[in-house]
């Protein structure tokens, strides 16, 4: 129906109600303090907030009751009379027409265009009176304008705030002591009220106390009056003591639910059924949808990669988000100006680049911010400036967001990294773009020493073993080592311009290559480039070296004697794998569940037209 895609665009933007449309959106955009300059934070902070003041919820019903009208009835519209009506009326009878448009609307999707024309001209003549349409002036369709949507700025500062503001999203803190039927509460509930907090009384009644009274409801003091989740958790029931277990197409349905990537074909029967099991219920209506615009480089992608991984992880143990909410990801190149030493704005985007490479609309539309946004956000502003608000990041935010529906995956990559002392833990840790191994300076006098006498020997740098599966046509295992002293190397997961596509990771070891003339010996420094999905390294003298993951200094590890990398896998795969080996250990191949579920983490953010070129 004419309209509805722009009536239907306003109420899920700004949350207006609406029982036909309960679908909601929002824009996070996320900035990391510590890589963005602070005057940039407060430019993008003010224009945000300057833009969120200049919507209001009357005005954008307004927009949505003018728009209806105009598409349904035309050049016979007084646009000019009803926007005059409009703004006279006050905020309560504008909620009421724009519920009468709303109804007409979405009630007559699948009515007579003339049956639903009749319905918008009698909201029509109750606005203007008994004048009938078509008896104004015609001046032709005036376009309605359409209301930025509804954007909020966050600077990046806790690891958990990007699930924290998506659990906002989605249970506001004014639902969090409403009263709920007992056994209704979704899964995660329970974790969303610990990450967020209670009401005053629920944290109050969580200490431990030493129990004196009789057990017997009737002979506790008397307390203030709780509010209503407290007083239904005060009551004394019994729970149920027996768990309903899922079917199989049950278990594949939250599993696929809460899956990154959709997947393409539904389980069908399930394993061994006749096929006659009653058909079970869906997993629940995504009504939410969150579009979490990162603004920055390559390393707030990586801290997004690490939030990413943990949201995944925690929603293969105990689907909440995933199952409800819509989350869409959109990457803004920012690049201020940096130090001669710190890497290049090209090599800060290698994302952004490979987006502009596959997709020539980011690349015309949004890679090219990459340097306007910090001239615009540290230009002085005009006395002129200071009266008008120029709205331009927040309109091509705005158009990024509501345009770019073509996802583009990136594989993550895993890594476990081994330390020096036998006695720490090796630890975990994803990235997305690059990971660089150095040799670490000698921090004692003893090692030091012995650095220099097998450097003069051998040269510089340090023995290193490298086991990795080479990429081969034919897509068969083959695992070489290498033996080869080097200063350190980099893995490149984004393929350069004429690599064909993602997920490999390519390889540059620098290798110290010795040379015995009659003057001595001389050690010059080769490229060594492979392609693999897999690697391992290792320090066959246990000589430390340094890991840094996606460019960021702050992601480094130090005492470092090996790493082994290779493609991270989705946790509900992991989870749901390890339940079927527990039952068929000598299974190598998926059976069960675990066929249908993706198998690699794929972090998947926007552009307009997907991989084009």
């Amino acid at each position: 129906s004419p309209g509805t895609l722009y009536h239907r665009m306003v109420i899920s933007e700004h949350g207006l109600p609406s029982a036909p449309c309960p679908h909601r959106e929002r824009i996070f955009i996320f900035a990391d303090p510590e890589l963005l300059p602070e005057a940039i934070c407060k430019a993008l902070l003010s224009d945000t907030e300057a833009a969120r003041g200049s919507q209001s919820p009357g005005g954008c019903m307004s927009c949505v009751v003018t728009h209806a009208l105009q598409a349904a009835l035309g050049d016979s519209c007084d646009i000019h009379s009803l926007r005059a009506r409009l703004q006279a009326l006050s905020p309560g009878d504008v909620e009421r027409w724009f519920q009468q448009v709303a109804a007409a609307v979405e009630g007559a999707a699948g009515a007579e265009r003339g049956e639903r024309t009749a319905r918008l001209e009698s909201i029509y003549r109750g606005l203007l009176g008994s004048e009938p349409a078509g008896t104004a002036p015609r001046e032709g369709l005036q376009g309605t304008p359409l209301p930025n949507p509804n954007i909020s700025f966050h600077l990046w500062t806790e690891d958990e705030q990007l699930w924290k503001e998506l659990v906002l999203f989605l249970r506001p803190l004014s639902q969090s002591c409403e009263p709920e039927c007992p056994g209704q509460e979704p899964d995660g509930a329970a974790e969303v009220q610990d990450t967020l907090g209670d009401c005053e009384c629920c944290r109050q009644s969580r200490f431990s106390v030493l129990s004196t009274d009789s057990g017997i409801e009737r002979d506790l003091p008397a307390q203030d009056e709780p509010c209503g989740r407290c007083a239904e958790r005060s009551r004394l029931h019994r729970k149920g003591g027996i768990k309903k277990r899922l079917s199989p197409l049950d278990g594949v349905a939250l599993l696929q639910a809460g899956s990154a990537v959709p997947a393409g074909k539904g389980p069908g029967k399930a394993p061994g059924g006749s096929g006659t099991a009653p058909e079970p219920p869906g997993p629940p209506q995504r009504l939410h949808t969150a579009r979490v615009v990162l603004l920055g480089d390559d390393r707030l992608l990586g801290r997004l990669a690490q939030a990413f991984h943990s949201l995944r992880k925690r929603e293969a143990r105990r689907v909440f988000l995933t199952a409800r909410l819509d989350l869409q990801f959109y990457h803004v190149p920012v690049v201020p100006g940096q130090p001669p030493e710190h890497p290049g704005p090209e090599e800060l985007c290698e994302v952004a680049g490979y987006l502009g490479r596959a997709d020539p609309w980011y690349e015309s539309n949004i890679h090219t911010l990459c340097h306007m946004i910090p001239k615009l956000a540290t230009m002085p502003s005009s006395p002129s400036r200071a009266l008008v608000t120029d709205p331009f990041l927040t309109d091509v935010i705005a158009y990024y967001a509501r345009m770019g529906s073509q996802p583009v995956g990136f594989q993550l990559h895993a890594v476990k990294v081994l330390f020096q002392d036998p006695a720490q833990d090796p630890a975990e840790d994803v990235f997305l773009t690059e990971l660089l191994a150095q040799v670490q300076d000698s921090p004692s006098h003893r090692e030091l020493s012995t650095a220099r006498r097998k450097g003069a020997l051998d040269g510089p740098g340090m023995d290193l073993t490298v086991t990795y599966r080479k990429v081969v046509l034919s897509d068969r295992q083959k695992e070489l080592t290498l033996s080869l002293r080097s200063t350190g190397l980099l893995m490149k997961a984004i393929p350069a311009e004429e690599a064909p596509g993602l997920g490999c990771l390519s390889v540059t070891i620098t290798e110290i290559v010795r040379t015995n003339h009659l003057a001595g010996r001389s050690f010059s420094a080769v490229a060594n480039r492979l392609k693999t999905r897999s690697i391992r390294v290792r320090s066959p003298e246990q000589r430390p070296f340094t890991v840094r993951l996606d460019k960021d200094s702050r992601r480094t590890y130090r005492d470092v004697i090996g790493l082994e990398v290779s493609p991270c896998l989705e946790p509900s795969y992991c989870l749901q794998k390890s339940r079927t080996m527990r039952s068929s250990p000598d299974g190598t191949e998926d059976v069960g569940l675990v066929k249908y579920l993706p198998k690699s983490l794929l972090l998947p953010i926007n552009t307009f037209a997907g991989v084009v070129q």
